[in-house]
C-alpha cells in the first residue's frame, strides 16, 4: 500500500508565452497546478525591458539571482542587484523594468497567486 506523499516535486514548470521578450516559468501558481495561494515563478527580464506601472492585488516577493532589476513604488525608484530581495505589498503602485544592458535573472512569488485578474495593470 502506497502513503500519500506530502510533497510535490516540479518536474514540469509551465514556460508562460509573454510577447515583450521576458522568459517566465512557473512553477507552482494558477497557470501551473491551479494553486490560486501562492505563485512561484522564475523569471528572465531582457535588458531594456519594461511593463506598464501596475497595483496587484496580492504581496510581491522578488529575489535578484544575476543582474539589476528596477522598481518605482509608489514613485520612489529603487535597484536591486544579486543577492538583494524585497517585498511589495498588496495594492501598491509599481513598475517593474529592467533599463540596464544585461538580463536580470530572479524568483517572484506571488501571495495570493499572481493572477490577471487581480495585477491591475494600467493602460490595458
Amino acid at each position: 500500500m502506497q502513503k500519500n506523499k506530502k510533497y510535490t516535486v516540479q518536474n514540469n514548470p509551465l514556460v508562460v508565452p509573454t510577447s515583450d521578450g521576458k522568459i517566465i516559468t512557473e512553477h507552482f501558481g494558477n497557470a501551473t497546478n491551479k494553486d490560486s495561494n501562492i505563485s512561484i515563478a522564475h523569471m528572465i527580464a531582457p535588458a531594456g525591458w519594461s511593463e506598464p506601472y501596475q497595483t496587484p492585488e496580492f504581496d510581491e516577493y522578488t529575489f535578484i539571482i544575476k543582474g539589476k532589476k528596477q522598481f518605482i513604488i509608489d514613485g520612489e525608484e529603487i535597484i536591486l542587484e544579486a543577492g538583494q530581495s524585497i517585498k511589495i505589498e498588496k495594492n501598491t503602485r509599481v513598475q517593474y523594468s529592467n533599463p540596464f544592458t544585461e538580463p536580470c535573472t530572479y524568483l517572484a512569488i506571488c501571495l495570493p497567486a499572481f493572477s490577471m485578474d487581480l495585477v491591475n495593470r494600467e493602460g490595458l
